[in-house]
C-alpha cells in the first residue's frame, strides 16, 4: 500500500503532529515508499523556509523570502506545481495555526505568498487556537512575605495581537553550545578506574533532530552529547525486584567501529511508579514570557506542553505559576491539581513581551516551592525558557551558583528548552545539572507529549539521587579503555565515596545507558597512548586479577530524601560473545554512539561510517514500544548522510 502525495499525514508527520497511535503504521508504510519519502522531504523544506520567514522581525513575506520558497518547489514540472501548492497550503496552515499572529497579519502574509489560501488558513487558525483574551484577568496576590518579589508579569496582550516585542528574535544566530573534547583512551597501567555521574538528560538528541530536519544542516559539535542521544531512547532492561530503586544490566560484545576492541554496555532501569501509587506533587511552573519567547515554537508550544502535564494532575497535587520577563510575578498561587480549568486559564492568558530577568524568577519560584513544601512528596520547579537571559543575573556561573544553592532546600529543578536562533543550551544544561534535575529540549508537540505526557513520572518523580558509577578494570584482561560520552559528568575518583559531592538523579521508569570501549591485552594500542611510568612500576596484580573478570562495576546512590549513599557492586565478565549474538538493544545503542561520533567527527570513530551506522540502527529497531522513535533515528542518519 503506497501513500498518496497529498495525504495530510505527510505534513502532520513532518511537523511532529501525527498521533502516537498512528506513528508505527505510518512509518512502516513510509519506509517502503521512496516517493512518499521524497514528498516528505519537500514538505519539510517548505515548512522550514516558512517558519524562518514567519519568525523574522517582518511578518510580511519579502521578495527574497518568496523567491527562496518558490525555489524549493520542483522546477520545469508544471504537472506537480498544483500538488506542491496544495502541500504548501497544508504547511502554511499548520505553521499559521501555531503562530500567535492575528488574522490580519496572516491575511497579509497569505495575500503575498498564496492569495487563494488566505480565507482557508484563517479558518484553520481559528479552529486550532483558543480565542484571544482581550483583557487579562487580575493578577493573583502573592503571600505577604513574597509580595516584594511578585511585581507582576509584563503587560499582557502583545503576542496574541500580533505585535512584535522589542527584543523578539535576533537578526542573527546567537545560539551557544559548550565545546567538548571526547574522552581519551586511558592506560590501565596509569589508572584502572573510571568515575562519573549518571545523566538522564535528552536535550541533545532533540537538538540534533532539529538541526537536521528543520534547519537542514549538520549540528554544531557542541550540541552533540552522545550520552544524551543514547538515553533519549528506552531499552528493555528488567524492572528491579530486590527492593532497590533500580536494576543493573551489563552486556559485552565487539565494538562495531573497532573489530579488535570490546564494547561494554551498562544499563540501569529505574522502578516504575503508577498514577495510583505516585506521591503528591508540589510544582512551580517557572515560565519565561519575555519578548524573545514571542515565536511559534516558543510560548505557544510551551503552553501546549504544560497543558498536557496539567491534565494528569489530581486533588493530591498543587501547582503555582511564576513568570518572568523584565520583572518576576506570581500568576497563579498554589492551586489544587483538580482545578484544571483555573490552571489552564492562567496558562492561556500568558503572552510574551519585555526583557529576560531569570534570577528574580528563580528566587520567587523556589520561594513558592519551599513555602508549600510537600513532605514525602515531589517538590519541583519546572523552568521553561530559551535561556536568553539579558537583565538581572545574566552571568552563567552566577545563575548556576544560585540554582545549586537552592537545590539544598530539597526542591529539584527540571529544565525545558524551547525555540531556536537565540537558544542557550550551554546555560540550560548546567542549570539542570546543578539543580538536581533533568534537561529536555521541546521542538514539537510530539516531543512535549513524550516529556510531559508519556514520561511525566520520570520527569517529575525522582527514585534515586546522586547516582555515581565507578568502574575498575582488570589489568590482566584490559590494556586501555575509554568512556563514551559523559564528558561533562566525569568525577574525581575520591568523589565516588564523598557523599557531599553532587551527582545525577534517576526519575521513575527512566533507563540510563553507559558504554565503555575496551582495548584487550594483546590488541594493538590506540594512537595517542601514554608512555609507561618512569618513577614507579605498576603494582603487582592481586589474586582477583586471575579471576577472568573484565571489570568491577560499583554504583552509589541516595534515597530522594536521604543524605547517606548506599553501595552496589557487580563483577562483569566477557564471555567472548560474537557480534551475531548481540542483543537488539546493544546494536541500537552502538548505532546511536557511532552516529554521535560521526557528527562530532570523533578521533575515536574508527571504521564507523554513515552506512555502517545506518545498517546497525536498522538491525536495532526491534519491535518494542520505542519502535517509532528508533525508526526516526534511522531517518536522521539518512538525512545526515545526505547533508554530509
Amino acid at each position: 500500500m503506497s501513500i498518496e502525495p497529498n495525504d495530510p499525514r505527510l505534513t502532520a508527520y513532518a511537523l511532529g503532529e501525527l498521533e502516537a497511535e498512528d506513528l508505527a503504521s505510518f512509518e512502516a508504510l513510509l519506509a517502503e515508499d521512496e516517493a512518499a519519502r521524497s514528498e516528505l522531504s519537500a514538505i519539510r523544506q517548505t515548512t522550514a523556509l516558512l517558519t524562518n520567514e514567519l519568525q523574522s522581525d517582518d511578518v510580511q513575506l519579502s521578495r527574497e523570502g518568496r523567491a527562496r520558497i518558490e525555489s524549493a518547489l520542483p522546477s520545469k514540472q508544471p504537472a506537480k506545481v498544483s500538488l506542491l501548492r496544495k502541500k504548501s497550503f497544508w504547511a502554511i496552515s499548520a505553521v499559521a495555526a501555531a503562530l500567535p499572529l492575528t488574522l490580519v497579519a496572516l491575511a497579509t502574509l497569505n495575500q503575498r505568498a498564496a492569495p487563494q489560501l488566505s480565507e482557508q488558513a484563517g479558518k484553520i487558525a481559528m479552529l486550532d487556537e483558543p480565542a484571544p483574551v482581550t483583557a487579562p484577568a487580575p493578577m493573583a496576590t502573592a503571600p505577604a512575605d513574597l509580595k516584594s518579589k511578585a511585581m507582576g508579569p509584563p503587560p499582557l496582550g502583545r503576542a496574541d495581537r500580533g505585535e512584535i516585542a522589542p527584543d523578539r528574535q535576533p537578526d542573527h544566530n546567537t545560539e551557544s553550545y559548550d565545546s567538548l573534547q571526547d574522552n581519551p583512551f586511558i592506560s590501565v597501567k596509569t589508572d584502572p578506574r573510571s568515575t562519573f555521574s549518571i545523566d538522564v538528560d535528552t536535550a541533545s538528541y532533540s537538538l540534533v533532530r532539529r538541526f537536521l530536519t528543520q534547519n537542514g544542516r549538520l549540528p554544531p559539535k557542541g550540541a552533540v552529547r552522545i550520552e544524551e542521544m543514547i538515553n533519549y531512547f528506552s531499552y528493555q532492561y528488567p524492572q528491579p525486584n530486590d527492593g532497590k530503586p533500580f536494576s543493573v544490566t551489563t552486556e559485552v560484545n565487539q565494538a562495531p567501529w573497532a573489530k579488535d576492541h570490546r564494547l561494554v554496555r551498562i544499563g540501569i532501569k529505574a522502578k516504575e511508579v503508577t498514577a495510583a501509587t505516585r506521591p503528591p506533587v508540589n510544582l512551580v511552573f517557572l515560565l519565561d514570557v519575555s519578548g524573545s519567547m514571542n515565536a511559534a515554537n516558543k510560548l505557544p508550544l510551551l503552553k501546549r506542553a504544560f497543558r498536557m502535564l496539567v491534565e494528569q494532575l489530581d486533588h493530591r497535587d498543587r501547582v503555582s505559576i511564576v513568570v518572568y520577563a523584565g520583572a518576576s510575578g506570581l500568576v497563579l498561587p498554589p492551586t489544587a491539581g483538580d482545578q484544571q480549568g483555573e490552571i489552564l486559564a492562567a496558562l492561556d492568558r500568558l503572552e510574551a513581551g519585555g526583557s529576560t530577568n531569570a534570577g528574580d524568577g528563580i528566587e520567587l519560584a523556589y520561594a513558592m516551592a519551599e513555602k508549600n513544601f510537600e513532605k514525602g512528596g515531589v517538590n519541583r520547579v519546572l523552568l521553561a525558557t530559551d535561556g536568553d537571559f539579558n537583565v538581572g543575573v545574566t552571568n552563567q556561573s552566577d545563575l548556576v551558583d544560585l540554582v545549586q544553592n537552592k537545590a539544598k532546600s530539597g526542591v529539584f529543578l527540571s529544565v525545558l528548552g524551547f525555540g531556536m536562533g537565540n537558544y542557550k543550551d550551554s546555560t540550560l544544561e548546567k542549570l539542570a545539572d546543578k539543580g538536581n534535575g533533568n534537561y529536555a529540549y521541546v521542538d514539537s508537540a510530539s516531543e512535549a507529549r513524550k516529556v510531559l505526557g508519556e514520561q511525566a513520572a520520570g520527569t517529575l518523580i525522582t527514585v534515586a539521587k546522586d547516582v555515581k558509577i565507578q568502574v575498575e578494570m582488570n589489568p590482566a584482561v584490559v590494556q586501555s579503555f575509554r568512556l563514551i560520552g559523559y564528558e561533562n559528568r566525569v568525577l574525581a575518583h575520591q568523589d565516588f565515596n564523598d557523599d557531599t559531592k553532587d551527582a545525577g538523579d534517576i526519575g521513575a521508569g527512566h533507563t540510563v545507558t553507559a558504554l565503555y570501549e575496551i582495548v584487550p591485552v594483546g590488541a594493538k594500542p590506540p594512537q595517542g597512548g601514554v608512555d609507561d611510568l618512569k618513577y614507579q612500576a605498576p603494582g603487582q596484580p592481586s589474586a582477583a586479577a586471575a579471576s577472568g573478570e573484565l571489570l568491577t562495576l560499583k554504583l552509589r546512590y541516595k534515597q530522594p530524601d536521604g543524605n547517606t549513599s548506599q553501595l552496589l557492586e557487580f563483577p562483569v565478565r566477557d564471555g567472548g560473545q560474537e557480534p551475531s549474538r548481540a542483543s537488539t538493544d546493544f546494536r541500537f545503542a552502538s548505532a546511536v554512539a557511532g552516529f554521535g561520533m560521526l557528527l562530532r567527527d570523533s578521533p575515536h570513530k574508527g571504521t564507523a561510517s554513515y552506512q555502517s551506522v545506518l545498517s546497525l540502527a536498522r538491525e536495532g529497531v526491534g519491535s518494542g514500544r520505542d519502535q517509532s522513535a528508533r525508526r526516526e533515528l534511522v531517518g536522521l542518519i539518512e538525512k545526515a548522510q545526505e547533508l554530509k
